[in-house]
């Protein structure tokens, strides 16, 4: 059976590589993880809840962790934003246990530099 072709693109912001890598170590299977969300936002799904305050539609998805035993609650916090309606960019992920939330002047900025690629 072949896999279908995504309907959405989902391109990785360098922030999310870095931010991907930092967590690596301490999650081996983080890249497992976030393998479900980017097919959903291929198949053009929009998990999580958009977050408010921000100028650009961006997203807020709840992972949870295969590493931990604590759920979605306790797992990671990934941010996307919809370029197009068929182009997607993962912004950042961190975890929840290190970080509580992001400023919406750091969504803002990140953004902002992905626009002028």
């Amino acid at each position: 059976m072949t896999k279908p072709d995504p309907i959405v693109h989902v391109e990785i912001a360098r922030f999310f590589v870095k931010a991907l890598k930092y967590l690596q170590k301490k999650y081996p299977h983080i890249t497992d993880d976030v393998q479900s969300l980017i097919r959903q936002l291929e198949q053009g799904e929009t998990p999580g809840d958009q977050m408010p305050g921000i100028r650009h539609p961006v997203y807020n998805v709840r992972l949870s962790s295969t590493d931990q035993s604590k759920g979605k609650r306790g797992g990671y916090r990934v941010i996307y934003y919809v370029k197009t309606t068929d182009y997607v960019f993962l912004i950042t992920i961190y975890a929840k246990s290190q970080q509580t939330d992001i400023s919406a002047s750091e969504i803002h900025r990140m953004i902002d530099e992905l626009e002028k690629k």
